[in-house]
């Protein structure tokens, strides 16, 4: 008793000098700011690799946060993948199958979650899938692919007057302005906006400010330029090669140098005679203002000279590729640029802090790999998205990862930086772990895909579906006439040249492989083919 009077007494004074602990107020909910372009491939952000462009803006997203590099989408074509990344959930279970079935916009989104959480939400540019989208406050949306002078928006049901001025800038100046709205309010109200780039997509008409040295430039030929598909039958069959693009809406070869235009430009299929590119890229011409006209007409004059010196030789095909590249690259640069104003903005208004910054694409893109440009393949180039994340408060800067994460990954993971519970049947997964830089014990080891678009329309690309994990890759075609398998070593043969379906050293991958997919299209609710 003597011995535990003092401990007590001890114990008293220790606790009474100990200054009280400073409670910690719970985060805000944090701002949004997604930010996707259209059909932007991996290769074209120096984040990844700097071979063919420098994208100072981009990359600041990556070095203040995660760079994802093995990101994949689940149907890589425009309409599937914003409607998967919108539901959180596979082609098949949404509805959106291709870019010809309509999307119900009375399903569930996560933008509309998070409206009714208590956010303000916002889609500007480009939203591709007709309907007018629910659950936002403010929809500045193109009409379909939208053009890239002068185009016409849609402002909350609204049909407005085509829009002096390139795209790009157009869609950020509307972003800014509703960013600068939510600033102005003085609320705690978080926002979320969808802040969606039509650029890069096709017809990679670059603004009037880079087209000055444009001509001059040249980039590395791709090794598999020249593919010949052998053992690939399904891609030798596929019409988007850049031997084959428009000369006139792809390359920008006026009527005055080509008519008509001889390329298929993955059409093969539509036997109308009326389906005149030249004519549809002179309406694109139209849309200029004299200004831009003006800085316009030395361009064309020497790309017409260029095809004439070309034409029909040896040099035709390379000189298609870098016209290509020019133009397709010029469109990523004005994504760039735009993107810094907005990353500038959220630095100067002290909203970058608090903000969880996304940019992703769509879907990745052919340039110049196998012959191609396009996308919906289960290949690498296609198959592959862009995905970086910034948020200063969690994300560590200058972080990595290279788990298998999915387009569909995207919706559950703001809803649980939201504080949100994710509707069951939502099939992708938080990617708020990996952020935090812990991947889960029970992470995904492999990811399914599906393309479904009848090979009777553009580009003639034959339905599929595959399964890839770490290393190996395994595809179905299901198409009649070009029905079988095509097995890749993404090690080995990381630009999959050599279908190695039939490599006995290979017997047990395929075998585990074909479990594996009948296994995934259970597991996912995929109907039977």
């Amino acid at each position: 008793m003597r011995l535990l009077l003092p401990l007590l007494l001890l114990l008293i004074c220790c606790t009474c000098d100990r200054a009280p602990e400073k409670e910690i107020p719970p985060r805000p909910r944090p701002n949004i700011l997604f930010i996707m372009s259209d059909d932007h491939a991996q290769r074209a952000i120096s984040a990844y690799t700097d071979e063919l462009i420098h994208t100072p803006n981009l990359d600041r997203i990556a070095d203040e946060g995660m760079l994802f590099r093995n990101s994949f989408v689940t149907n890589s074509i425009c309409a599937p993948s914003r409607a998967a990344i919108l539901t959180g959930k596979y082609s098949h279970l949404n509805g959106k199958i291709d870019n010809l079935s309509p999307f119900n916009p009375d399903q569930w989104t996560f933008p509309e979650a998070l409206q009714r959480a208590g956010y303000r939400t916002s889609l500007i540019g480009k939203h591709h899938l007709k309907a007018l989208p629910r659950g936002f406050d403010e929809f500045y949306g193109l009409i379909g692919q939208g053009s890239y002078y002068s185009p016409v928006f849609v402002h909350n049901g609204d049909t407005l007057e085509a829009a002096e001025g390139y795209t790009s800038t157009l869609i950020t100046d509307y972003a800014l302005a509703e960013l600068r709205r939510s600033a102005a309010a003085e609320t705690d109200q978080p926002f979320c906006m969808l802040y969606w780039h039509k650029a890069p997509h096709r017809n990679w008409m670059p603004d009037t400010s880079d087209l000055p040295g444009l001509l001059d430039k040249r980039y590395p030929l791709p090794a598999n330029l020249r593919d010949d598909y052998q053992g690939r039958r399904a891609a030798e069959h596929a019409d988007m090669r850049i031997a084959d693009m428009f000369t006139s809406l792809d390359l920008k070869v006026t009527r005055d140098y080509q008519y008509p235009d001889p390329g298929t430009g993955g059409a093969t299929f539509i036997k109308d005679p009326q389906f005149d590119q030249a004519s549809n890229f002179q309406r694109q011409l139209g849309r200029l203002t004299p200004a831009q006209q003006r800085a316009w007409e030395p361009f064309l004059k020497r790309v017409g000279e260029e095809w004439l010196a070309v034409k029909g030789t040896p040099a035709e095909l390379e000189w298609r590729y870098q016209r290509y590249l020019q133009d397709y690259l010029a469109s990523v640069k004005s994504v760039d640029d735009n993107v810094g104003r907005v990353l500038d903005y959220l630095e100067e208004s002290g909203l970058a802090e608090n903000t969880i910054v996304i940019y992703t694409s769509d879907q990745g893109f052919y340039l110049g790999e196998h012959g191609w440009y396009d996308k919906r393949f289960m290949y690498e180039e296609s198959h592959r998205t862009p995905l970086m994340i910034r948020y200063p408060a969690v994300v560590k800067a200058g972080s990595s990862n290279e788990d298998l994460v999915l387009n569909i990954d995207l919706s559950a993971t703001l809803l649980d930086f939201a504080g949100l519970t994710p509707p069951e049947d939502l099939q992708g997964a938080s990617l708020k772990p990996l952020l935090e830089g812990q991947t889960p014990e029970d992470w995904r080891d492999d990811i399914y895909y599906r393309y479904y678009q009848q090979m009777n329309s553009y580009h003639r690309v034959a339905r599929h579906e595959g399964v890839r994990d770490e290393r190996y890759k395994l595809i179905h075609f299901t198409e009649e006439g070009l029905a079988g398998y095509e097995l890749y070593d993404l090690v080995e043969d990381p630009t999959e040249m050599n279908n190695r379906i039939d490599d006995p050293a290979l017997e047990a991958v395929k075998t585990r492989l074909l479990e594996r997919l009948g296994k995934l299209r259970q597991e996912l609710k995929v109907a039977s083919k």
